[in-house]
């Protein structure tokens, strides 16, 4: 199964920021256990690059896993040379995405406007992550749709359990989740299956729709 026929399948990307990374793997098999089969480190997050060379280690085969908040082609050449499987942008920069495309790696960029969006996808996206949507709303994704319907579109910012059904039947695709999955006081707190709960109340969810 491919890169996006996975994610079609699954719907779910956990986003993982800030996490201390002594406790990066622990998390992880936590979100694994949950049901969890991509798992994005962003590459802010002190220590991502060895988390992404350990996490393709522990869980080849079994989860998909990708860097985030890969700004620029320096960035996203790192995060190949580590293992990276998918990349995950919050811009749309022409250069970035042509890194992967010609790396062969799936990449999934951040847009919000349709152009943004139209760029992103004629660049060699696979999918495009609309954010920010905290403030947007389901109501945007659907608004997208008309005129963008074949483009994918991965919802991020502001997905909720309770309000994931209906970015689902706006439009979206599949959904990034961070905070609202990725809980780092649990994180923190070795509260590691309370984490793997949330992680498995979002997959049910996701495979309901």
């Amino acid at each position: 199964m491919n890169f996006m026929e996975s994610l079609k399948d699954t719907k779910i990307i956990a986003i993982v920021r800030g996490t201390p990374e002594d406790k990066a793997d622990a998390a992880a098999e936590a979100l694994w256990e949950g049901g969890v089969r991509f798992l994005e480190v962003t590459m802010n997050t002190p220590g991502a690059l060895n988390i992404i060379r350990r996490w393709r280690d522990r869980f080849e085969g079994r989860v998909n896993i990708g860097a985030g908040t890969v700004l620029d082609a320096d960035l996203a050449a790192a995060a190949i040379k580590a293992g990276a499987e998918f990349l995950i942008t919050p811009n749309t920069d022409e250069g970035t995405i042509k890194h992967a495309v010609d790396a062969g790696i799936p990449i999934v960029p951040g847009a919000m406007t349709p152009t943004e969006i139209v760029q992103a996808w004629k660049f060699g996206a696979q999918a495009v992550k609309v954010f920010p949507l905290g403030t947007l709303g389901a109501s945007y994704i659907k608004e997208l749709q008309g005129p963008l319907s074949h483009i994918p579109m991965v919802a991020t910012g502001g997905v909720t359990l309770d309000n994931m059904a209906t970015y689902a039947a706006s439009g979206a695709y599949a959904f990034g989740l961070g905070g609202s999955l990725v809980n780092l006081s649990w994180i923190e707190a070795g509260e590691y299956g309370r984490l793997k709960e949330r992680a498995a109340s979002y997959v049910a969810a996701a495979k309901s729709l």
